[in-house]
């Protein structure tokens, strides 16, 4: 008569091995997607053009910092605009530029429209269709030879209608 064994106890350990390593690799996997989803639109899409420019950048602030406190750029919530007051010296002679609104947290928001001041050298931008938020407006303005940048933050109320479409793109 053959008496049956008792199997010993079963040893767990190779499927807890392998199952670390199945909850690891899932793990990755997941975080690897969840980092390829993510929007990177902390630079510009032409930005190694715009460091071959950076040397013009760099005079047009140093020319602009005498200006600075005479250029005012602000958002007028009764009449829902953003107004660009020029120095008053500017104001009677021939300006031409742009102003670009730069939405730092959406790139493809960005828009510019080209310069059109009265005689005061104001320039008033309905801004009744752009979506509320923080918004870089950087006028770029030149006045015989001399061109100037300046560079200020507006922050936007939300608003219910659609988004104003971009004017002009970036020369």
């Amino acid at each position: 008569m053959k008496t049956q064994t008792h199997p010993g106890p079963v040893n767990f350990w190779p499927y807890a091995i392998i199952g670390w390593f199945v909850i690891f690799a899932a793990a990755l996997a997941a975080w690897v997607a969840f980092a390829v989803r993510q929007n990177l639109d902390l630079v510009s899409p032409d930005y190694y053009e715009q460091e071959i420019r950076y040397q013009d950048q760099v005079e047009r602030l140093n020319r602009s910092a005498g200006v600075r406190g005479d250029v005012v750029v602000q958002y007028e919530g009764d009449k829902n605009q953003v107004v660009v007051r020029l120095p008053r010296g500017d104001a009677g002679e021939a300006v031409s530029g742009r102003i670009q609104f730069y939405r730092p947290s959406d790139a493809r928001l960005d828009f510019v429209i080209p310069w059109v001041a009265d005689s005061t050298g104001v320039h008033r931008i309905d801004v009744s269709r752009v979506r509320g938020g923080q918004w870089k407006v950087r006028p770029q303005w030149k006045v015989g030879a001399r061109e100037y940048f300046i560079e200020q933050t507006v922050v936007l109320p939300e608003a219910d209608s659609a988004l104003l479409p971009p004017v002009l793109k970036d020369p």
